[in-house]
């Protein structure tokens, strides 16, 4: 079962490359509206970044250009900085917390267990925060992250992983999904974590999470794997098998544009109808 317990708070999980300019901006749009629009408070952090001011200044331009009220980065490059008073007084007072792309090792390095970490993990519990994250801001935000990989078979050696920061637990988060061509990628992930559902999402597109269901937003699609049904598992010992080719058999996959939903805990989409109307699709047994 996927859930994320008593977390109440929005999170917005964007695949990278978002559109931040010539009136295609929706997903950025939709994250200033989320936040109070006009009286919004947003923060830019952009740690996982090797030239963060280059980022933020971006950042900051785009989202105050779509009208949000106040918009300011926090430079946080250290744990000192992380567990400091000026830090903590930021997110306090935020109404949006956006982070970056660069590498999502760093975000968990320099925020893990902080009390930046414990501050966003409180205020999406008390439900007046909106977390976005895009490419390496939204890979951080399971639990299990994904860090790399790039061979083209689903064997143990097509992936990295190690532990996230746990915004979004049960669910394996991938990037720059279709454009990267890391399919393989997802599914040997989701083999060696099989409890986890893997969530694939393209550039400029997104998921927003409320509850227990995310919404897809956005120019592409988030690709859903599920091994629940999986009746055979396969993952080699590399000291016997260096090639580590994984079996997995009855996979689920899941292709869902703008406009689809998916339930978290029922590892089920709500599907768009040729009306217009939406129709559940129920677990088989």
């Amino acid at each position: 079962m996927v859930s994320r317990g008593d977390a109440k708070g929005c999170l917005l999980v964007v695949g990278g490359a978002e559109r931040r300019g010539e009136g295609g901006e929706a997903i950025l749009r939709r994250f200033v509206d989320l936040a109070g629009g006009r009286a919004a408070r947003l923060v830019v952090i952009a740690t996982a970044s090797e030239q963060p001011e280059r980022l933020e200044d971006a950042y900051v331009r785009a989202l105050a250009g779509l009208g949000a009220g106040e918009v300011r980065p926090l430079r946080l490059e250290n744990r000192v900085q992380a567990n400091g008073d000026e830090a903590a007084s930021a997110v306090n007072r935020a109404t949006g917390v956006f982070f970056t792309g660069g590498d999502q090792l760093r975000i968990a390095t320099v925020l893990g267990g902080t009390r930046v970490d414990a501050l966003l993990h409180h205020r999406l519990r008390r439900d007046d925060l909106v977390l976005a994250g895009t490419s390496a801001g939204a890979a951080m935000m399971s639990s299990t992250m994904v860090l790399g990989g790039d061979e083209h078979s689903v064997s143990t050696t097509s992936v990295r992983t190690g532990p996230g920061m746990e915004f979004l637990p049960g669910v394996l988060i991938d990037m720059h999904f279709w454009e990267r061509g890391r399919l393989d990628r997802l599914l040997s992930a989701v083999a060696l974590f099989p409890h986890q559902l893997g969530l694939g999402i393209d550039e400029d597109t997104a998921i927003l999470v409320r509850d227990d269901h995310f919404e897809v937003l956005g120019s592409g699609s988030v690709t859903v794997v599920d091994a629940g049904p999986s009746e055979v598992i396969r993952v080699p010992d590399d000291d016997v098998d260096p090639a580590g080719l994984i079996a997995l058999t009855d996979v689920r996959l899941h292709v869902l544009p703008s406009g689809y939903t998916f339930e978290l805990t029922g590892r089920r989409p709500v599907v768009v109808s040729a009306a217009g109307g939406t129709e559940e699709r129920e677990e088989q047994t």
